[in-house]
Order: structure tokens, then sequence, then C-alpha cells
């Protein structure tokens, strides 16, 4: 049986604080209990310049939640991808501002993939609640409080595990507008091999902005294999296969120039990963173990 591998190099096991000028902690490694309210994980990729902006909007909202609920507690894991950029240091300049128990910086030794990034964050995570957020801004934040309060419902149903799932769906029809012919025909291509091959709960798999609980983190990620644009399929496919409930939630979403997707290439690299998720889970050599 194929499990899925956690590699890490020992400079990724500790994070270093700008305060005391020195590698102080280890990162607390796939601890079960949570003891922070959130924790936002960031995957990032070259994001000098664009990181800033999602940080100053994240952290606003946040340090205002924290003024008017004196107990609430959160995190922000900026997972560096192996940049070749300032990347790091410009994340590190909002942890000598604001701390390290409030911001990290993973930095990885070699590039992962945005789904490998997302997972080794997520492993070194204290959050009971766990948002994977782009670095590029293009969800608005504060729409964090329509999945919570999303969250909180499937909760409620006694459900140990959830997912709620950021959507554009219903922005299609304006994307569309915008795009090329030939951008269309890939992207309709693409959902439908989604919906013939993976996902069939949820129209919008690729929005980078999705909130876990805990359990239902540990039950996805130790399952995931795949590491790069593809992941949020394999995540959501792993999720049905376990009956996780998943609930899709409408966000706002703008266009944000500089993305790290290659147009035609990253589609076609995409299209190989869902055939790929399909055939190695239905034979069984990814198979899916429920952990506990």
């Amino acid at each position: 049986m194929a499990r899925p591998s956690i590699e890490r190099f020992e400079s990724e096991k500790s994070y270093y604080d700008p305060q005391s000028e020195a590698f102080t902690s280890a990162f607390p490694f796939m601890s079960v209990n949570g003891n922070v309210d959130l924790s936002i994980i960031v995957p990032s990729y070259n994001e000098e310049n664009r990181l800033p902006g999602m940080l100053d909007e994240t952290i606003g909202f946040l340090e205002k939640r924290c003024i008017s609920q004196k107990s609430y507690t959160y995190e922000i894991i900026v997972v560096d991808d192996g940049s070749k950029d300032k990347t790091s240091e410009v994340a590190q300049k909002y942890t000598k501002e604001y701390g390290s128990e409030k911001i990290r910086v993973l930095t990885l030794k070699k590039n992962k993939g945005k789904g490998g990034a997302v997972k080794l964050g997520m492993f070194s995570s204290r959050g009971k609640y766990l948002l994977m957020a782009d670095a590029d801004a293009a969800t608005r934040f504060s729409d964090i409080c329509k999945l919570e309060a999303e969250m909180e419902k499937l909760e409620k149903a006694e459900n140990e595990m959830a997912i709620v799932v950021g959507s554009r769906a219903h922005l299609e029809k304006d994307s569309i507008a915008n795009r090329s012919l030939f951008r269309t025909i890939l992207m309709k291509g693409f959902h439908f091999l989604v919906w013939l091959l993976c996902v069939r709960t949820v129209n919008d798999t690729q929005c980078g902005f999705k909130l876990l609980n805990r359990k239902a983190m540990f039950a996805t990620f130790l399952n995931l294999h795949v590491e790069r644009w593809a992941f949020d399929v394999e995540l959501l496919y792993i999720a049905e296969h376990l009956k996780v409930p998943i609930s899709e939630v409408a966000v706002y979403w703008t266009e944000i120039d500089g993305s790290k997707m290659v147009p035609v290439f990253s589609w076609i690299q995409m299209g190989w990963d869902l055939v790929l998720i399909y055939l190695k889970h239905i034979t069984n050599i990814w198979q899916i173990e429920n952990y506990d």
C-alpha cells in the first residue's frame, strides 16, 4: 500500500524569531489538540510583492476581533515554498511586529508545490479551525465569517468532521465574459473532468479559501498524495470518500495579477493529476485510511 510521505528537513522543524534573532522553538508537528482558535495557512512562492497586502488585510481583521473578543487567539503560518525572492524576509517583518505567537514563517528548503506547502503548514499548526488562504488576497478575508457560520451549522448537526469551501461558482458568468474562448474551453474541460472522475459535491474545487476543523484536517491531509495544483481535488475526493460533511459558500473574489499558474501547461498538468487521482485511488494504489 502506498502511503503519503511527510518529508521534512531539519531546517524546517523550527522557526526563526526576529525578536530574539534565533531559532527559538520547534514547530508543533501533528499535535492532536488545538489550543489556538484559528490557524491560517498561507502557501507562498515568490510572493514578496503580493504577500504584504494579504497580511495587512488579514491581520487588521483578526486584531479587531481580538479587541472585541478578549480570549480570541489566532496564528498565521506563512509557508515559503522554496522561494527565490525575499518572501521569508517580508513575512518575518510581521513576525517582528506582532510576535511569533501570532505570525510564524515556515521556510521550505526546496519547492514542494502548493499542496505540499499547505500540508506541512497544516501539520505545523495549533488551530481548532484551520483556514488555507492564498497569498494574493484575491478572496476578501472578512468572508471568513461566512465560512465560520456554515461550520457552526455543520458541527451543530453533530458532525465531528466538517469542511467549508469558499466558492467562486456564482461569478462564473462574469469570468467567462473576460476570458478568451480557448481559456474558457480549458476551464470547462477541467471542471467536467473533476466532476466525472473525482468530486461531485463541490462546484468550485480550486478556490484557495477553505476552512476545516482539526479532525477533518488530519483525516484528509494524512491521506493526501498530490502536492501541486490539483491537491484541492484530491483533498475533497478523500473527504467525500470518508463522508466528511462539505458545504460550499459563495465568497467575494477578484482577479489579482501575478498568478504562478502557467497558461495551458498548468491546465494540462492539473488534468493529468486528475487522471492520476482517479486511477490510483480506484485501483487502491493510494488507499484512504480512517485515521483516529
